[in-house]
Parts: C-alpha cells; sequence; structure tokens
C-alpha cells in the first residue's frame, strides 16, 4: 500500500485574466445586446446614447457659429476701420503725409493711411439715405482690406483725378444706382455767409460698387478722393485722422509702443479694442452662455448611463453571481460594467462629433435649404450684419467638447460598476 504524503503541495491557483481582456470586452458586448426581458434598458441606454450625440453635435455646431460670428464680424468691422486710429491734438493734422510714412515703417504696420471722414445725406432721383463719406487716395483704397477685391461694378482707374466716387452695395440698392450714374451728397456745414453756416450739395459720379459683406458698411459709406474731400468738408491740407493696420491685432500694447515713439508730434491714440470692446465682450460671453447650457445636454445623457447600468447591474445580478463564483475577481466584474458603459459614451461622441463638424462645414448650405423649404429668410442680413451664416471650427474648441463629453461618459460608469463589482454572490444566489 502506497502511502499519501500529507505535506504534498496544493495544486497552482488559476492565473487571473489581465485587465480589460477579450473575455471582459466579450461579456460587456453581450450585455450590450438587448433582450426582450430588458427593453426598458435599452430604451434607456438608446436614449443616453442619442442624447451624447446630440450634444456633442450641438455643442461643436454652435461654438463654430459663434467663432464664425467673431471672425468675420472682426475681420469686416476691423479690417475696414482699422486697428489703431490716430488724430491730431493741439494743431491741425495738416503733416498726415509725414506722420504717415513714419509710421508706415514700424516693424508690424502693414498700412497707415490718412483720411477725411464726415456726415452727410446722399440722395438720387429715387430714394435717400444718410451716409458716412471718407476721403482716401486710390492706392490706399485699393490696398483697404476691406474693399480691395470686393469691387463688383466699375473700378478705381483715375479714382484720384476724376470726380466719381465709391458706394457700397446696399447703399446703391437702396438708391436704385449703377456705375455712371449720378448721386448727390449734402454736408450739413458748408460754405460761410453772413446768414450763417449752408448746407453743401454736389452731384458726383458713381465709378465703383462694392459690397464688404456687412449690411452696417455696404450701406452706409462712400469713399472720395481725399482732395475732394477735404475742400468738400472745409479741411483744406488737413486729415480727420490716421488708420493704422497692423499684423496682429491682438497684440496692440506692444505695437502702441512702438507707434506712439514714431508719430513725431502729439497726438490722440485709439485701438480697436477701445472702441469695440464691449462688442466683442458681449459675444465671449454668449458663447460661454451657450456652452454651459449646450454641456446639461451631455450631463444628462451621462446621467442616463446612471441609471441604465444601474439597472442592468440589477437584471444582471445572477449572471455577476456566477462569474465571481467561477473565478471572476472583482476587478473584472467593475470593469465589464465599466466596458459596457464607456462604451455608450465614447460611440455617442464620435457619431456627435462627425455629426458635428459635417453640420458645422455646411452651416450656409443648410440655411439655404431650409430658407427654400419654409420660404422664409431665416438669416436676414439687415438684423445680423453679415450677408451669411458664418461658421468657424476650432480645432481648440471641438477638443475641448470631445474631452468634455468622454469625461462625463466615463465618469457615469464608475458608481454602477462599483456597486456590481460589490454584489455579494450568496446574497444573489440565496433564492435561485
Amino acid at each position: 500500500m502506497t502511502a499519501v504524503a500529507l505535506d504534498a503541495p496544493a495544486p497552482p491557483a488559476a492565473p487571473a485574466t489581465k485587465a480589460f481582456s477579450a473575455f471582459e470586452w466579450m461579456v460587456a458586448f453581450r450585455y450590450l445586446r438587448a433582450r426582450k426581458a430588458q427593453r426598458s434598458i435599452s430604451v434607456i441606454a438608446g436614449f443616453s446614447f442619442l442624447g451624447i450625440v446630440l450634444g456633442v453635435a450641438a455643442l461643436i455646431v454652435v461654438m463654430s457659429v459663434m467663432n464664425g460670428f467673431r471672425h468675420d464680424l472682426m475681420d469686416k468691422m476691423i479690417g475696414l476701420n482699422g486697428h489703431m486710429f490716430l488724430q491730431g491734438v493741439e494743431t491741425p493734422l495738416t503733416d498726415y503725409d509725414a506722420v504717415t510714412e513714419r509710421v508706415s515703417k514700424v516693424p508690424g504696420v502693414t498700412l497707415a493711411l490718412p483720411l477725411v471722414e464726415g456726415q452727410a445725406f446722399a440722395s438720387s432721383p429715387y430714394s435717400s439715405s444718410g451716409v458716412l463719406v471718407r476721403g482716401i487716395r486710390a492706392r490706399d483704397l485699393e490696398r483697404l482690406p476691406g474693399v480691395a477685391g470686393h469691387i463688383t461694378q466699375g473700378s478705381l482707374d483715375g479714382f484720384d483725378s476724376g470726380q466719381g466716387v465709391a458706394i457700397g452695395s446696399k447703399l446703391a440698392e437702396h438708391l436704385s444706382l449703377r456705375t455712371g450714374d449720378k448721386i448727390s451728397i449734402i454736408a450739413p456745414h458748408g460754405a460761410e455767409t453772413p446768414f450763417g453756416v449752408t448746407p453743401r450739395m454736389k452731384t458726383y459720379t458713381v465709378a465703383a460698387i462694392f459690397q464688404i459683406g456687412m449690411t452696417t458698411f455696404d450701406n452706409t459709406f462712400i469713399f472720395m478722393p481725399l482732395p475732394e474731400a477735404q475742400t468738400f468738408f472745409n479741411q483744406d491740407g488737413q486729415a480727420s485722422v490716421i488708420e493704422v493696420y497692423v499684423s496682429d491685432p491682438d497684440d496692440m500694447d506692444a505695437m502702441r509702443s512702438r507707434i506712439e515713439p514714431a508719430q513725431g508730434r502729439p497726438m490722440i491714440d485709439t485701438d480697436w479694442r477701445q472702441l469695440n470692446r464691449n462688442f466683442f465682450d458681449v459675444l465671449a460671453v454668449e458663447s460661454n452662455v451657450m456652452f454651459a447650457i449646450l454641456t446639461l445636454i451631455v450631463l444628462v445623457a451621462a446621467l442616463n448611463i446612471i441609471s441604465g447600468l444601474i439597472m442592468l447591474v440589477q437584471d444582471k445580478a445572477r449572471a455577476i453571481a456566477v462569474l465571481r463564483t467561477m473565478g471572476a475577481t472583482r476587478g473584472a466584474i467593475m470593469r465589464i460594467f465599466l466596458i459596457t458603459g464607456a462604451t455608450i459614451g465614447f460611440v455617442g461622441t464620435g457619431v456627435g462629433l462627425a455629426l458635428g463638424l459635417l453640420v458645422a462645414y455646411n452651416v450656409e448650405p443648410i440655411r439655404k435649404f431650409l430658407s427654400w423649404i419654409t420660404g422664409e429668410n431665416l438669416f436676414p442680413s439687415e438684423f445680423y450684419f453679415l450677408s451669411q451664416l458664418p461658421s468657424r471650427v476650432s480645432m481648440t474648441d471641438v477638443l475641448s467638447v470631445v474631452a468634455m463629453a468622454l469625461i462625463l461618459s466615463l465618469a457615469a460608469t464608475i458608481y454602477p460598476s462599483w456597486r456590481a463589482a460589490k454584489l455579494d454572490p450568496v446574497e444573489a444566489l440565496r433564492y435561485e
């Protein structure tokens, strides 16, 4: 009879599966496939998925449109009005040529030009309107960012020597004018007579029509030769202001420190931030508020993931107990439900990203299509200043939205997964 050794070594324990192994992914995906008994869980998961898709897509589209508004308005408002304005003090700005030449040589300055500016009243045989007249040299007008390349009718050839003016497309439409037609301009402060100052009226030929794309400017601006404007507004040999354009409008403090020494005379310096601060601050506040509001959609979807997973844990209590008795660790159970919930969030974020980018890159065609379907103008330019709905996708904003959605989706799975891992197999199988 052979003796049995009492101190024989115990058989080696089965090695634990690696984290996020193929077994865990297989079980997690099986739980994602709904059965008839789990229809309510499937509905909650579906709404969670749809909420994340719509939330991410809406955030991307709204942030892109807000960025488009800011970029287009800044490009058109600042592009036509300049980044910095130099006005003479103590003495009239009669040495504008010398000041312009010195400022133009400052590193970072792309354009400096003298202007004579005044309000007037324009009329044609068909209508009339208040306008803003700017006297400018032809070579400067051709380099002006907001006007250069935007001439729709006529040309600027011989602008300095002729009696012609350039007007905006909306103003031309309002006054029913085309190139070659006559426009009468009336200035309130004209010649001085023994009976006081009388208005000055003069008729000009429309030499060119431009379209900037911003309704306010297209409906208001008239450009005339600088010498003619000086005479018309009683500013012979003077300029009202010197407008300066720089390569980096967001770095105006550094540019101001370079431009001021180059002026060579006392001047009042104003930049675009001082003139438009409130306007762009409002845009920034609206963008932040919209981001916060639309984030709630993703947050609600994440809460739906929590409720859906908790119901799934309760429904799968017996299956979890069986897995535990077969050797599955608490960590494996937790990772299974983590994968189940995170898959909803991650796939929903991916679909929302694709949908959001598709819409953001095609906002204007979609707007035109909806306007055609409804028969209504969904983006009236006279209210929104721009001729088309702008959209500008910022990768920084897109990555922020995606990161936020992924973090919320992942965080929503932690508590239900922890509850599944803490389930006691004995309690779950007691009444089976």
